[in-house]
């Protein structure tokens, strides 16, 4: 029981002392290129926290409402890094937040290990809502941890909205060899 106590203050010592995170910045175009799978759907109730080395990942089941990239189940299974397993804790600077019942679009990638998570952490998910003109939008907050671009320089976020329509066809040029901006 003491040695057990020892290796979870030695490991939360060790998980407190990490950095925070550095994203870089990912362009919509480079999202839509970079991911495996682009799909709108609906989280599900429930969590399940699971360790992979010495990350813990918070495993969402997603509701796919549409497919815009790839070829999805009815469900699928994102992973996000960071939750809490057996008392210990595991914060994720940028990791992004999924809740029940949010109707979102997610930017998902899947590793060679199989799991699934949401590209380039918060900002590969947006949040859809309908505006008061009764236009469906997508849009997610600014990043508010450090960023750089491809080149390694530092660079700032910035907010992304837009018609639902207008992502799909984003989308949709991309995939067919267009640019999409």
């Amino acid at each position: 029981m003491m040695r057990k106590l020892i290796i979870l203050v030695l490991a939360a010592a060790y998980l407190s002392s990490l950095p925070a995170s550095t994203l870089q910045r990912l362009s919509l175009t480079d999202m839509i290129q970079k991911s495996s799978m682009i799909v709108r759907g609906t989280v599900q109730p429930g969590t399940s926290p699971a360790l992979r080395g010495s990350i813990i990942y918070t495993h969402y089941q997603v509701s796919v409402t549409t497919a815009y990239k790839g070829a999805p189940g009815p469900l699928v299974d994102v992973a996000v890094p960071g939750g809490v397993l057996n008392g210990m804790q595991q914060p994720v600077s940028g990791a992004p937040t999924l809740s029940a019942g949010r109707d979102c679009v997610l930017f998902l990638w899947t590793s060679k290990t199989g799991l699934t998570q949401v590209i380039g952490l918060s900002q590969g998910l947006f949040t859809v809502t309908t505006n008061a003109q009764g236009q469906v939008v997508v849009s997610r907050g600014a990043a508010s941890e450090p960023m750089v671009n491809s080149l390694g320089q530092s660079v700032s976020d910035t907010n992304l909205q837009m018609p639902l329509a207008q992502l799909a066809t984003q989308i949709q040029a991309v995939l067919s060899g267009g640019s999409g901006q």
